[in-house]
């Protein structure tokens, strides 16, 4: 994915101010052995690059003064409240040298699993990204994985990923993590308990006899007028 920079010359707080009036995002281009060098970008064009998953996980061409450069998006800062990108940060690739990057999962297949469609359950996606080590050259822009073969009872573990030659995943001290779980859906997990059909014709007439034996209350009696008032 290529995008235009621009040298940025004024830096500080007030410049920075300034800039992001004018439309313009700062930024900062580091690494490879050369000097850090300050940028700016659109902003709007900027906003629309995040929102595509290639400008996370892959390397991007960066176009400054007609000059192209190999670069991995390394930190976003945004605004706390306002659709506003603060400051982008950007990391020189080095083609002999390994990099460690998040690449995303894209899962599959889930529905054609026996899990899935005999076994009433669901696939709950444990991870949706899983940190690489790699050269640039062999970086995957995405890992596909196909959980057709999904089990009850049996989850998903990183080990049973196939990762494209030259790939290793890096599991900061994690042993085997778990991708996929497979998780009973509550229906299938508690059927409902068979009725009799004697038992439920016989249970109304059973709760109609204790109260055909409890007699009717007796009716209460009339009130009592009151004496009529004697003619003086």
């Amino acid at each position: 994915m290529k995008f235009v920079a621009f040298e940025r010359a004024k830096q500080g707080t007030g410049a920075s101010r300034r800039l992001r009036i004018s439309g313009r995002t700062p930024g900062i281009v580091y690494g490879a052995g050369l000097e850090p060098q300050q940028i700016e970008i659109d902003h709007n064009a900027l906003w629309h690059a995040l929102k595509k998953e290639t400008f996370h996980s892959t390397i991007l061409d960066m176009e400054i003064d007609g000059k192209e450069h190999k670069v991995l998006l390394r930190d976003v800062q945004m605004h706390p409240y306002k659709q506003l990108i603060l400051h982008i940060d950007f990391q020189r690739v080095d083609a002999n040298t390994k990099l460690h990057m998040k690449v995303p999962l894209h899962f599959s297949g889930d529905e054609n699993s026996v899990a899935v469609k005999a076994e009433g359950c669901m696939a709950n996606h444990v991870l949706t990204e899983i940190d690489v080590m790699c050269l640039p050259a062999d970086l995957p822009e995405f890992i596909s994985v196909d959980l057709s073969g999904l089990k009850k009872g049996v989850s998903l573990h990183l080990s049973d990923i196939v990762l494209p030659k030259g790939v290793s995943a890096v599991t900061h001290g994690k042993t085997n993590p778990v991708v996929v779980s497979v998780v009973v859906i509550g229906a299938a997990e508690a059927p409902v308990a068979e009725v009799d059909p004697a038992a439920a014709a016989g249970a109304p007439a059973a709760a109609a006899a204790p109260a055909a034996g409890k007699a009717a209350p007796a009716a209460k009696a009339p009130a009592a007028k009151a004496p009529a008032a004697k003619k003086k």
